[in-house]
């Protein structure tokens, strides 16, 4: 079978070999967070492997990405945390999808969703501790705390845990993720003082899951680690495997004179005599336009420069006088591994000073996405979420 014009390659042994480097650096279980389609590498598939890789909760951020992981055959224990004012909190009760409560309205609307359906739902208390985003405002913890105990103590709820977010983790040593530590710590302790302990605690992401153990408490919410890359490149990739490949096929290969401009407003022109491709990977599928004349490929091992514009749906690269043994049919890899000193989502995102989070979960539009290295069937479908701890 022929692989398709732009792919990108999921290879999910690699997704199995990251949470176990994963949790190699920690003695929490693990809620790997499948957020926007596993960062754009499939949510369902995903969910299987790190499942069958032995994580223990799935996080992501709505209802609708957790609806959409049971409608996909997904068992697990799921965690969604962001809503909007038309959330279906109903819906995640009948699922089993344990719900992010930011505010006292939310936990309002999710108590009167689990006196509709008949059923206690199950809550996870979203602290802000100093990020400034999604969780409790200090002027609303008293408030929030007091209505997760009366809600408890009626059994429209039960208190399944308390989490929080990192300001900075992927700097292992600064104070403040100490202190968010603290501040989490100090609000599961009011919770407890009215009788209503949580039976997990989490705040690590990524980088602190690899970096600061201590931070783990019950659980680790690792994401672009789990994807293999490294959420602090300055300290190292840990070990992990890169989890996306994408790649083009070659469309064509043409010989232009020197002088002959390249593509939208000829930003690009052939100093002599060369040979250029066309791949069908443009700005549409998650190229940015921003990388023209910047990014490179990799063709048969070898490594060939973009030039001219990168359009909606194609791109050009310069395969030199020679035209370097290129045929029509064959692949470039746009991004990878970095094996062989092939191109990454890291390189990409620092050419235009971003992050490689967004370089990977912006892949879209016409990129087939092919799975490799499928885990094994997850056991009786079902996977126990993970013990309370000390908290």
């Amino acid at each position: 079978m022929n692989s398709p014009a732009l792919e990108a390659r999921i290879d999910l042994s690699a997704v199995a070999h990251n949470i176990e480097v994963l949790q190699a650096h920690t003695t929490a279980a693990l809620m790997p967070v499948l957020k926007a389609d596993a960062y754009g590498h499939g949510a369902v598939q995903v969910a299987a492997a790190v499942m069958s890789a032995g994580a223990a909760e799935i996080g992501v951020a709505t209802i609708d990405e957790a609806l959409a992981l049971r409608r996909g055959g997904i068992d697990a224990p799921l965690l969604a945390w962001l809503h909007g004012s038309s959330a279906d909190f109903g819906a995640a009760i009948e699922a089993d999808v344990q719900i992010g409560v930011s505010s006292p309205r939310e936990l309002t609307a999710v108590v009167e969703a689990a006196r509709t359906a008949g059923r206690t739902a199950s809550v996870t208390v979203k602290v802000d501790t100093g990020l400034a985003r999604n969780g409790v405002a200090a002027d609303e913890w008293d408030e929030l705390r007091d209505g997760v105990a009366t809600a408890s103590a009626e059994q429209s709820i039960v208190l399944r845990g308390v989490m929080s977010h990192l300001v900075r983790g992927d700097e292992p040593g600064h104070p403040l993720n100490s202190l968010q530590g603290e501040r989490l710590d100090e609000a599961v302790a009011d919770l407890r003082r009215l009788g209503v302990g949580p039976e997990i605690v989490h705040i690590a992401n990524s980088a602190a899951t690899l970096t600061r153990p201590d931070l783990s408490r019950d659980l680790a919410r690792p994401g672009i680690a789990v994807y293999g890359r490294s959420p602090a490149p300055d300290l190292g990739d840990f070990g992990l495997i890169p989890v996306m490949t994408l790649s083009a096929e070659v469309l064509s290969v043409k010989k232009i004179p020197a002088g002959q401009g390249v593509s939208y407003s000829h930003t690009w022109t052939a100093p002599s005599d060369t040979t250029v491709a066309l791949l069908p990977a443009g700005y549409a599928d998650g190229v940015p336009r921003l990388l023209s004349n910047t990014l490179r490929v990799h063709i048969n091992g070898r490594s060939f420069p973009n030039v001219g514009r990168v359009c909606m749906d194609q791109m050009v690269v310069d395969l030199g006088a020679d035209g370097g043994g290129v045929e029509v049919g064959d692949r470039a890899v746009l991004f990878g591994t970095g094996e062989h000193g092939g191109p990454t989502a890291l390189e990409w995102a620092e050419a235009i000073g971003t992050i490689d989070y967004e370089i990977v979960s912006g892949i879209r539009g016409r990129a087939v996405r092919t799975y490799v290295g499928a885990p094994a069937p997850i056991p009786n479908g079902r996977h126990t979420p993970v013990a309370a701890g000390p908290g």
